[in-house]
């Protein structure tokens, strides 16, 4: 376990050590949607009987801090080490690819959590919120943040250069993030976008975790922990597969 304990420690200490960058920054940035949005459709839109706007979007923000950089977290980091080409002092030491793959995946949870976390303490103040399912809550959250790193993972592995992973992050994670229903309640959108909208598995993890909060989603909890969850197993296999073959690694 010293190895990825050793590993993990890393990159733990790689985002802590710009703390301002990685985890102050998203705070921030959500608090301003927070402000922004709620201020406007505050008493103007009510998605859930008796749920205030500004209580709905709270939830949305949070989770939607929590996969966007958990996804940050291992992308950002193996980029970084390629372009550097320090990588070659992570693939020396015996390090098995199980090791690997629960050290990245991990730590990103851990920004994840710490950001989302943050984003929470600052945005309850403006809303009052109850908590009908905690554990639905951790589960999502957990599972997001897990799916968003490992994500992360294949992004980091796939890309060359800053272009590339830029590329991913704005044509892929940006738009299925803000397409999953983090503003909106999908059932305000014309027929056909609320079908797109079901192929989003990003959906399934924001509608999940308001469900924690409220008792109320626009679909059955347990059919998105259920995508969410095979979709999170897949891009795990993916990685790990990855990791194993070495591939865009060890040149």
């Amino acid at each position: 376990m010293i190895g990825f304990q050793t590993l993990f420690y890393k990159e733990v200490l790689r985002f802590w050590k710009v703390a301002t960058q990685t985890l102050t920054a998203p705070i921030v940035t959500a608090m301003l949607y927070l402000v922004i949005f709620g201020h406007v459709l505050e008493g103007r839109v009510e998605v859930y009987p008796g749920v205030g706007y500004t209580a709905f979007l709270i939830p949305g923000l949070v989770m939607m801090s929590i996969l966007q950089n958990a996804f940050a977290n291992t992308s950002s980091s193996l980029i970084q080490s390629k372009i550097t080409g320090n990588l070659v002092f992570v693939m020396l030491p015996p390090l098995s690819h199980w090791e690997l793959f629960n050290a990245y995946v991990l730590a990103s949870v851990v920004r994840g959590f710490g950001v989302g976390a943050g984003v929470f303490v600052v945005t309850a103040w403006f809303a009052k919120l109850s908590f009908v399912a905690p554990w639905w809550i951790l589960i999502f959250a957990l599972l997001g943040a897990f799916m968003l790193g490992t994500m992360g993972l294949i992004a980091g592995i796939w890309a060359e250069k800053f272009d590339q992973l830029a590329a991913f992050q704005n044509f892929v994670i940006m738009p299925a993030t803000f397409l999953s229903g983090v503003f909106y309640s999908i059932h305000s959108l014309p027929p056909m976008w609320q079908t797109v909208s079901h192929f989003n598995p990003f959906f399934y993890m924001i509608d999940g975790f308001r469900f924690g909060f409220f008792g109320q989603s626009d679909v059955n909890p347990l059919l998105s922990l259920s995508i969410v969850g095979a979709f999170t197993l897949l891009l795990a296999v993916i990685a790990v597969g990855m990791l194993k073959s070495g591939y865009k690694l060890r040149h």
